[in-house]
């Protein structure tokens, strides 16, 4: 009767449908660090961020202003010129619209034929 056991890695990874390579590193890893190690879910550190804390601390106090900023582009004038950081367009778009949830809102230009009565009412 046979007891269950396997005696090659490949006869793991065929009913999980994982290649070999997968099996010997899941193994390696529990070796190491037992099974908590096997379990850990490691994340990348990913690039440091280019504006620091500071900054984005002011520049959220500006955004909370009434005069607040009437572009993106600025925004990364007032980065570079207040705090010294060089960052592109973008990076400022997806932080203060994504990441702060801010919008920068701008008037719409209204026509001089208007009434201003009527637009009142």
């Amino acid at each position: 009767m046979p007891s269950g056991q396997v005696k090659e890695q490949q006869e793991i990874g065929k009913p999980l449908a994982r290649n070999t390579s997968t099996v010997t590193r899941w193994l390696q890893k529990y070796r190491t660090g037992g099974l908590s190690g096997l379990l850990e879910i490691k994340k990348a550190a990913g690039a440091k961020r280019k504006i620091n804390d500071d900054a984005i601390a002011a520049l959220i106090q500006e955004l909370k202003t009434g005069k607040g900023f009437s572009s993106y582009g600025g925004i990364v004038e007032w980065l570079k010129k207040e705090h010294g950081l060089d960052i592109e367009y973008g990076t400022v778009y997806a932080l203060v619209r994504y990441g702060l949830g801010a919008k920068l809102k701008v008037p719409r230009p209204q026509s001089y034929k208007q009434d201003e009565k009527l637009v009142s009412e």
